[in-house]
């Protein structure tokens, strides 16, 4: 998931732009996650990613185009994740018992829970017009499960009854649902 509109294209940087950008994007995610869209200024953003605001307004010159890369940034990160070898590409029962054990023994996921669905969910509160970015992120995330499931069935390991699509809505909803009811209880055991 690439989003370039309004900012510059990071592949057309210098590395050590490439490194400021990268910079800016993961102290901006923390800000995020921890202050919330409104609650995070170009002050605060400057000072925590170590940039002048001239810096700032050349990566990213509106808040936008900053919360878009962001989105793609978290994105992008949680895709590599769920797409490594880790998890044997979800294509047996026992990559998704990997991955629902890999969430339940992290220790912090009742704390922090899911990064990209705690962005969504701050995000979401906005007047920015990202919706559409978002909701492609979360459409590419399902996409890794469904298509695990659909070569399960392939390999004969699930009914071909089943519906990939349904089950990977599931899975991503029950996720989604289990990590906000873990926050709340401040106890893994919902998810």
């Amino acid at each position: 998931m690439t989003v370039t509109t309004g900012v510059r294209d990071p592949h057309k940087l210098t590395g050590k732009g490439q490194a400021t950008r990268a910079r800016i994007l993961e102290h901006a995610a923390e800000l995020i996650y921890a202050k919330g869209v409104h609650g995070t200024n170009n002050e605060q953003l400057r000072r925590a990613a170590g940039v002048s605001g001239s810096q700032l307004n050349h990566y990213f010159p509106t808040k936008e185009c900053l919360v878009l890369a962001v989105i793609a940034w978290q994105a992008e990160s949680v895709l590599t994740f769920h797409r490594s070898e880790q998890f044997a590409r979800f294509d047996s029962l026992d990559a998704f018992r990997a991955w629902a054990d890999f969430y339940i023994g992290y220790e912090h996921a009742y704390q922090e829970g899911c990064s990209l669905g705690s962005l969504a969910s701050e995000i979401i509160k906005t007047d920015l017009d990202v919706h559409d970015q978002l909701a492609s992120a979360f459409n590419e995330w399902r996409d890794t499960f469904r298509e695990g499931i659909e070569r399960m069935q392939q390999h004969g390991r699930i009914s071909t009854e089943a519906d990939p699509a349904r089950l990977a809505n599931l899975l991503l909803a029950a996720f989604q649902g289990g990590t906000l009811l873990a926050q709340v209880a401040r106890n893994i055991a919902p998810l």
